[in-house]
């Protein structure tokens, strides 16, 4: 085994010292660390004319620029409509699309729906819980209290 000498020792010290580079620490990856939201686009569609967008027009004027600046990640598009109800339209990153109609909600109600639409997944409503249905007959059979000798006495 090779001892190190006085002069390996001051050459060694002589050098910069170097710093190593944690690679893995300075990118992120896919995991449980990350958050990927899933709505990508929000597109508002409103008219003019009709009385039934007042309550849309007014949600657009006075909070989509602080709605697209609060979410950089979702595009926010707004397209008139003429003679047409209100309604918000969001395309999340799995291809499928929401919309919800705006007409007769109060400003605060429509940033309710809009923060429903950039919380949601994009994925279809399913049930969690499913009748189980056998493709075989019970072991034991079905049990019934007329098919035994003595009746039950309650």
């Amino acid at each position: 085994m090779a001892t190190r000498t006085a002069r390996s020792i001051l050459a060694a010290a002589s050098k910069p010292a170097r710093h190593q580079v944690l690679r893995g620490s300075l990118s992120s990856r896919p995991g449980h660390t990350i958050f990927v939201p899933q709505l990508r686009k929000l597109i508002f569609e409103y008219c003019d004319i009709w009385t039934s967008n007042t309550h849309a027009r007014t949600y657009i004027l006075n909070n989509i620029e602080d709605l697209a600046a609060s979410n950089p990640h979702v595009e926010v598009v707004l397209l008139k409509r003429s003679f047409k109800h209100p309604i918000v339209r969001g395309f999340y990153l799995n291809g499928r699309d929401k919309v919800i109609a705006l007409n007769g909600l109060q400003p605060t109600a429509i940033a309710d729906k809009v923060k429903l639409l950039l919380d949601s997944s994009g994925a279809k409503i399913r049930l969690l819980k499913k009748p189980v249905e056998s493709t075989t007959e019970s072991v034991r059979g079905i049990w019934s209290g007329m098919h035994v000798e003595k009746p039950i006495e309650i």
